[in-house]
């Protein structure tokens, strides 16, 4: 049975050939032996130091494709861009640092094989910076009361899923990705295990405030919560501004000589205003979200794809047998290859790449 194991790479060149090698060595000492490596490269802003260093994996192992994002479209599309890439019956997605580390596998696959839709491996003691557990701390909120996720289940970018559960995954268009929400809304079969968190071994993480608050924003394309949450709290605001204008007009009529303050009323008139805007903000956010998607605003854009030529003609011949001719690209047109390597030109993140 294939197994996939698919990596987003920003800036990692320095350990990702490390991440490669170890987790071959994890899967053979586990006797899955077979396996392919989906390598995406979130346009990193080192290049060419990480595509080179990925497109010297895939010369050296036939089981390693590496795809290259055109642009930085963020970690859950750059995950989802190796979904769509992957053919394994079981899929595995683990980061390029070495954090979500090869030697835990045998715990997330023992979970898998008790008959498991999704194992997400979760740290009892995290190695982040206390920013990014804080971040981590109010998405798991955000995800459990937006979206429903069981208080029970905890989750990281460290997971195994089945195929079908992939197949329903990938149909989802839009640009504004969020994972958790895919697979929560695929299935309710779904486990965590407890496993190390290791430390960093090179560099640091390269999520920034800007890069957690975009990707806790794309929740709200899985929950209608914030709106009726808006609502609920528009008929609150309603209320205490009614009764607060009877307690005015009985003031007044009990006491006449009480000035009514324009400060006051200022500061009343500013708040609500606040308020107003907040909430057509979130309703502008929504539609404006759905006018991106009328645009067909794509998650991702491959470049180009990088694996041996022998491989490439295995697939091909396999497309064929199977009836579905030729479903992963052209070659490039020119007829050139890089060493030996397939050079692969795409145009757009569609389902094509199968």
């Amino acid at each position: 049975m294939l197994h996939s194991i698919i990596i987003p790479c920003y800036n990692s060149d320095r350990t990702i050939r490390k991440v490669v090698e170890t987790t071959m060595e994890e899967m053979e000492r586990l006797g899955r032996s077979e396996y392919e490596f989906v390598l995406v490269d979130d346009a990193s802003p080192n290049d060419p130091k990480t595509i080179d260093a990925l497109k010297e994996l895939a010369r050296d192992y036939s089981c390693v494709r590496v795809v290259e994002l055109a642009y930085n479209s963020g970690q859950h599309n750059a995950v989802m861009a190796g979904l769509n890439y992957a053919r394994g019956e079981i899929l595995i997605a683990m980061d390029d640092d070495g954090q979500t580390h090869p030697s835990q596998l045998p715990y997330l696959f023992a979970e898998f094989d008790r008959g498991y839709d999704i194992v997400y491996g979760y740290y009892e003691q995290k190695k982040h910076s206390l920013f990014r557990n804080f971040g981590s701390y109010v998405n798991y909120l955000t995800v459990r009361y937006l979206i429903g996720k069981p208080k029970e289940m905890k989750t990281s970018s460290y997971w195994v899923i089945r195929k079908f559960v992939r197949d329903a995954v990938i149909r989802y268009q839009s640009p504004y990705t969020h994972l958790q929400g895919l697979f929560l809304r695929t299935t309710k079969n779904i486990s965590s295990v407890p496993i190390k968190h290791f430390e960093r071994e090179v560099g640091e993480s390269n999520y920034t405030l800007k890069k957690l608050l975009q990707l806790w924003s794309n929740i709200m394309g899985f929950s209608v919560v914030p709106l009726r949450f808006a609502t609920k709290l528009g008929y609150l605001f309603a209320a205490v501004g009614l009764v607060g204008v009877v307690a005015v007009l009985i003031n007044k009529m009990l006491r006449p000589s009480v000035p009514l303050g324009w400060s006051s009323m200022a500061a009343v008139i500013c708040f609500f205003s606040g308020v107003i805007l907040m909430f057509m903000g979130l309703i502008g956010e929504y539609i404006g979200r759905m006018f991106l998607e009328m645009q067909k605003t794509p998650q991702f854009v491959v470049r180009k794809v990088y694996e041996q030529e022998e491989k490439k003609e295995y697939e091909q011949k396999e497309d064929y047998d199977t009836g579905r001719g030729n479903l992963s690209g052209s070659a490039d047109p020119d007829g050139e290859a890089a060493g030996d390597l397939l050079d692969r030109s795409q145009h757009s993140g569609e389902l094509s790449g199968l």
